[in-house]
């Protein structure tokens, strides 16, 4: 026999427990009152009523305009950095991470002004920011600027985006033959000149700047207003435009890109080179990418910046012959090849070469080193090298890096994605290094660790420092045993066999 409870009792039902209204929060009688009012606003015969002259009724809601008007905020209270000075502001904006400039110059416009102040360094996407003069009153206390992609029109709301070698722009996806870039999509010299009258008025202190074709004219008006600049960064420049940077006495790192495949085209030969030399005599810096030039062009070099310490040559278009001329620096402490096709396509004799006794870094990274001439040649000049990066080289077989047994006083020795390179290649000539105290090896392929051999093995506990990482799907495979990833079919799609 079930029980009910009696209907005319006290006790509440099922149902009418589950009808109980709930308490509204603050937040619902806010959102209660605003719906009311908007009600009231849509029906013209409620809009002469108002909460105290209605007629109240059993169903009707009740007046929430006291919580309403509680959630108003209360008016901002008095700004206590305005007793502040600039002077204080800015030294403490100085303390704080580079990473809080940007959300800071937010808070309001006196930030948002000092914020401009404390910023040192600008790149210009946009050239109406620098020719408007916007960005001198911006940002009043510029050291670098660089204003290469500010000359270029490209789409900027673009997806694509293409970098070649130091320039990285935005792309339509229309072909053209002539190249990423057309000529017509660089500004005029005249007008990248007059965008650096304004820079030079602005900035006598500027210290860096990275510019694309400008001309003799601009940049001797940079080079006599800004006595201070010690980095240039010059893209599209030809050799006569280097007469401009004659005047800039203390300029210590020079980066002059001539030619980019698929960008632009320029020529900086022998003649710029020495122009160069002969204006810029405390170079200790020196970056040429896509420039032609022979010994003569080096030779000026070597005997005119006597403080060179790095000289990098990428994509060089140098005749053969050219280093010969590397022994004429006399302070040179690093060389670097970057992405060049050949080393030196006539090296000449080997009593004709010299060694650069100075040198102590030789870095290779993406060069082709077929040529064993080239690359015996190399050897020889940087005889007393200390240190050896050999970085995604092609054709550096056994035969060709047998070669690097020359240099005889070699402590580091660094390679990565030399796959052609054996075990057996690298061994002999490990074991002719008696100074040997790092070695880093990555991603060379074949050279296994079953073809170590004892003597390799002991060079290897007598080490500081060692990287062996020499075959990457090795150390995969080993570190996915057992974990059927990798195997053929796998078991993920065991299931979808039939």
């Amino acid at each position: 026999m079930s029980y009910s409870p009696d209907r005319k009792s006290g006790s509440p039902t099922k149902s009418q427990v589950l009808k109980r209204p709930r308490s509204l929060s603050l937040p619902d009688q806010a959102l209660k009152y605003v719906i009311m009012k908007m009600q009231l606003q849509g029906h013209h015969h409620y809009s002469s009523l108002s909460p105290s002259t209605a007629s109240p009724s059993p169903h009707s809601e009740p007046d929430l305009s006291s919580g309403f008007n509680s959630l108003t905020l209360d008016p901002p209270g008095p700004d206590s950095t305005s007793l502040l000075s600039d002077e204080l502001l800015l030294s403490i904006f100085a303390k704080l991470p580079i990473s809080q400039y940007l959300p800071n110059s937010l808070v309001c416009k006196r930030w948002l002004y000092l914020h401009g102040r404390l910023v040192q360094s600008v790149k210009v996407f946009d050239w109406g920011f620098l020719d408007s003069g916007r960005v001198f009153a911006r940002f009043p206390n510029l050291t670098e600027f660089d204003i290469v992609h500010a000359c270029i029109r490209s789409p900027r709301n673009s997806g694509i985006l293409v970098t070649r070698k130091a320039l990285t722009v935005h792309i339509d996806s229309l072909f053209s033959p002539n190249g990423f870039i057309e000529e017509s999509d660089v500004l005029k010299n005249s007008v990248v000149d007059d965008g650096l009258r304004l820079i030079a008025s602005s900035y006598p202190n500027l210290r860096r700047i990275a510019v694309i074709g400008a001309s003799e004219n601009g940049l001797l008006r940079i080079a006599e207003d800004c006595q201070t600049l010690q980095e240039l960064e010059l893209h599209c420049c030809g050799d006569l435009a280097l007469k401009g940077i004659r005047a800039c006495r203390n300029l210590q790192i020079v980066k002059l890109i001539a030619c980019v495949d698929g960008f632009y085209k320029a020529v900086i030969s022998d003649i710029g080179l020495t122009i160069l030399a002969q204006g810029c005599r405390r170079l200790v810096k020196l970056e040429l990418c896509g420039c032609e030039g022979s010994y003569d062009g080096i030779k000026a070099i070597g005997q005119c910046c006597q403080m060179l310490e790095e000289l990098t040559l990428n994509d060089h278009r140098m005749d053969g012959g050219w280093l010969a001329s590397l022994p004429f620096c006399g302070n040179l402490k690093t060389l670097t090849l970057q992405s060049c096709k050949d080393i030196d396509s006539s090296p000449g004799p080997d009593e004709h070469l010299g060694f650069c006794p100075t040198i102590e870094e030789l870095h290779l990274r993406r060069c082709q080193v077929r040529d064993k001439h080239g690359v015996r040649a190399l050897f020889l000049v940087c005889e007393a090298v200390r240190d050896i990066v050999l970085q995604d080289c092609w054709g550096l077989e056994d035969e060709v890096f047998a070669f690097a047994s020359i240099c005889r006083r070699v402590k580091l020795i660094s390679l990565q994605g030399c796959s052609l390179l054996t075990t057996g290649g690298l061994e002999s000539v490990l074991l002719c290094w008696k100074e040997l105290q790092r070695l880093r090896v990555v991603s060379c392929n074949n050279i296994t660790d079953s073809e170590t051999t004892p003597a390799l093995a002991t060079l290897f506990s007598v080490l500081k420092e060692l990287t062996w990482r020499p075959n990457t799907r090795s150390l995969l495979s080993s570190s996915l045993a057992g974990t059927g990833v990798g195997l053929k079919g796998g078991r993920f799609f065991k299931s979808l066999k039939p």
